[in-house]
């Protein structure tokens, strides 16, 4: 039976998955990475580790299902968007990733802004410093034979195709995420380009994420006894993958990821700008689509990282907090451990706990946390509706929808049906592995792509909105009072 592979370079981990032609998983492989943080606000990666996790990756799928692994006829991209991969003419990196959540080029987008204010419209969104271009800008001027080595400037996961296939190719969804493609015309834009000293020559190849971008190498094909026609579809960043596997395709479809950040994700069947709403209005992974975005910086990441300040299981704390909760929690939490996107575009920011007494308890701190991640989600809903986008109920993705408890607290913040689904948490891998398929057979994407089958429904409790509601009001006055701490360096040294 023909399988497809799904290959989802994360943050936190290379993700992999197969899945056959009824779309059962029949092998599915993690292997963590670690991020390299050498100053204040840079965040880094070797893209060799990311190349390093997918063959430990691929040996371990290899040896769960040997019989599906030797006949995937396709496999497709996912990953973390926004990094800057800078290769050589040897196409080896000139030095490590600059990431998404890397703050350091924050004077480089504001100036990008200033000196191409109308650029903004056909980019989707305003610079910010996670994107890729304000990085080129930076590093333009602060490692300038860095800069003027650069030969290919590639994302995350089209790194690991260069690998896969020889070819310098991206696809729209990724590409959308850089500050230089024009999401109507679904092209580069020479003006964005050149506004951060580039052109054409040193981007890859740009095609749509469920078509082919080439086939897998024949010397890789034979180290790891794979046929010899295996196809490598162009995939999509984390976030339209993600909405690939979910089914959220169709105008309207909408979604909450909980992955490492946090996105509320819709579908249109039209671009649509809101710069000025800190929104994201980027391409789609398939033709025809785009889609409208608040993202945020700090997702299940923030659990993660309190689990291992407090040295416990983050399943058993979960357990504990949900036995000891009754409505909203005294704290209050500032999730932004990384800065944050939408809606503050501020890389200063960070995580503050507000209301610590001598009789905070463990549990306290934790639902704290969830809550005040479910707080940035609501600004996020906001600037969606400043947008003119307010959809009626929400999918929900990633590793922190196993959690029902979370999805509770969000919906209840939130005000609106949280819908949980089957196998939600495999994630942008499912969705990479789906346009695998796409682009291995031809397919239409309504054929491939149905929403999974419905654990449940989850629905608002009028008492617990109306108690969440000023909590959320707090939240936002908080960050409000603070922000000016965050701005004079208080936070960290620059």
């Amino acid at each position: 039976m023909p399988c497809y592979l799904g290959i989802d370079i994360g943050t936190s981990a290379v993700k992999a998955i197969i899945v056959d032609e009824r779309q059962s998983t029949l092998a599915q492989a993690a292997l963590p990475l670690e991020i390299s943080r050498p100053r204040h606000l840079w965040s880094e990666q070797d893209p060799a580790t990311w190349w390093r996790a997918v063959e430990a990756a691929i040996g371990q799928l290899r040896v769960q299902d040997p019989a599906g692994f030797a006949d995937i006829r396709g496999i497709g991209l996912s990953g973390q968007m926004h990094g800057a991969v800078l290769l050589d003419g040897s196409d080896d990196p000139l030095r490590p990733a600059i990431l998404w959540n890397d703050g350091r080029a924050f004077q480089e987008a504001e100036e990008l802004e200033k000196t191409h204010p109308g650029l903004s419209q056909a980019m989707g969104v305003i610079p910010m410093p996670g994107l890729t271009a304000p990085k080129l800008l930076w590093l333009s001027r602060h490692e300038p034979e860095t800069f003027r080595a650069i030969r290919k400037v590639l994302l995350p996961k089209d790194y690991i195709r260069l690998k896969l296939t020889g070819a310098c190719v991206t696809e729209m969804s990724d590409a959308a995420g850089t500050w230089w493609l024009d999401q109507a015309a679904r092209d580069w834009s020479d003006e964005a380009l050149a506004a951060t000293g580039l052109d054409r020559g040193r981007m890859p190849d740009l095609i749509e994420g469920s078509a082919p971008s080439g086939l897998l190498r024949p010397d890789i094909a034979r180290e790891w006894g794979m046929r010899n026609d295996v196809v490598v579809a162009g995939g999509a960043g984390d976030a339209a993958a993600g909405a690939v596997g979910l089914g959220a395709i169709e105008d309207g479809s909408a979604f909450v990821s909980l992955g490492t950040s946090g996105q509320l994700f819709v579908t249109t069947r039209r671009f649509g700008s809101a710069p000025e709403s800190l929104v994201h209005s980027f391409c789609h992974a398939l033709p025809d689509r785009w889609f409208q975005m608040a993202a945020m910086l700090n997702g299940a990441s923030c659990l993660s990282w309190v689990a291992r300040l407090l040295k416990a299981d983050i399943a058993e704390l979960l357990r504990q907090t949900e036995d000891a909760y009754r409505e909203p929690s005294r704290l209050l939490f500032l999730p932004y451990l990384a800065g944050e996107r939408t809606p503050h575009n501020d890389p200063h920011a960070r995580g503050v706990f507000f209301g610590l007494a001598s009789e905070t308890e463990q549990t306290d701190l934790v639902q704290a946390v969830l809550e005040g991640v479910a707080f940035s989600f609501a600004d996020a809903k906001t600037c969606l509706a400043r947008a003119g986008v307010q959809p009626s109920r929400l999918g929900m993705v990633g590793g922190g929808s196993r959690s029902a408890f979370w999805a509770r607290i969000l919906a209840n913040v939130l005000n609106i049906p949280l819908v949980r689904y089957q196998g939600s948490d495999k994630g942008p891998a499912f969705g990479a592995a789906r346009l695998a398929r796409l682009a291995a057979t031809g397919e239409t994407p309504e054929a491939v792509c149905p929403p999974p089958a419905a654990i449940e429904t989850i629905e608002p409790e009028p008492r617990l909105v109306d108690l969440y509601a000023p909590r959320t009001e707090s939240f936002r006055r908080l960050y409000r009072a603070l922000r000016p701490e965050f701005r004079s360096g208080l936070a960290g040294d620059d």
